[in-house]
């Protein structure tokens, strides 16, 4: 005869799992943040323009998952690429998801390195790309100043390095921007970047990146940064000193609508906007 039940037998009611539990934010990142394929065309075209030739040599630095070095490769037969992180975990995940997506002759042709990038050693580079100002973590005008000159002696003769920036005069000012986001696999997402703390006698920014999701819950501080604003000004004048012989500012344009284009053209001067982004290019 079965026993009657009692509040002890009960089954425990199974919680399903919020969108921000299971998101990976990595994954999240690559399609908020980054856009491999424009940052490759861009550095791809520069470095014709200015040499005459195609690169086939790429490192980028502060890597992360390494998704534009999977994308290097990806567009011509003889490219390499090597990637340098810090953050082993990062490094992991971009094997496991980007370079697992490329053809096993492809992944051949990609090095990703764990060590600081002022340790770390390649063979001579036609470029090197340290973009999302990642350079940025850099805050003392020593450290950075030693980074630029490792980049400029490892790169081939002929070699250019890349970077990119941001100000305006919001740059300076505590804020939160939200931009709506489509996942190619269905559904949206908010992406939150916040301008959290700024102190204006360092230069000290810390910036953070939330994800908000459809069902109310929210990744909060998914990435965080602790960085040094440095200033278009300031940033050529180290790579002057660090021995590269021109520095190019690119600025971007604007469409009908007033919005930015996202085509950037070498300009001798900005506009005073509340936020800009730019590239620059300093030939070894």
């Amino acid at each position: 005869m079965a026993r009657p039940k009692t509040g002890w037998d009960c089954e425990t009611p199974q919680v399903s799992a919020t969108l921000a539990e299971v998101a990976d934010p990595h994954r999240l990142y690559q399609l908020a943040v980054q856009n491999p394929r424009a940052e490759v065309d861009f550095v791809d075209r520069i470095y014709r323009q200015l040499r005459g030739r195609s690169a086939s040599r790429m490192r980028e630095d502060f890597c992360g998952a390494a998704a534009v070095c999977c994308e290097w490769v990806r567009r011509r037969k003889g490219n390499r690429a090597w990637g340098i992180d810090l953050d082993g975990e990062v490094l992991d995940w971009g094997r496991r998801w980007n370079l697992a997506a490329l053809d096993p002759e492809r992944q051949q042709r990609v090095s990703l390195l764990q060590g600081d990038v002022l340790a770390v050693a390649c063979p001579p580079i036609d470029l090197v790309l340290a973009m999302n100002c990642s350079y940025w973590l850099l805050r003392d005008r020593p450290r950075i100043l030693a980074y630029f000159e490792r980049v400029h002696a490892q790169l081939a003769d002929d070699g250019i390095f890349f970077l990119d920036a941001f100000g305006g005069y919001d740059t300076f000012r505590l804020l939160s921007e939200e931009r709506r986001v489509r996942d190619p696999q269905g559904g949206s997402f908010t992406y939150v970047w916040e301008q959290a703390a700024y102190e204006p006698v360092t230069g000290r920014l810390l910036c953070h990146i939330h994800f908000r999701f459809t069902d109310g819950s929210e990744r909060h501080r998914a990435f965080s940064y602790d960085w040094r604003l440095w200033t278009l000004p300031e940033i050529r004048e180290l790579l002057a000193q660090a021995g590269f012989s021109r520095v190019l500012v690119y600025w971007q344009g604007w469409d009908a609508e007033g919005r930015p284009d996202g085509v950037f053209v070498p300009v001798e001067s900005g506009e005073p906007d509340a936020g800009w982004i730019a590239y620059l290019s300093a030939e070894k």
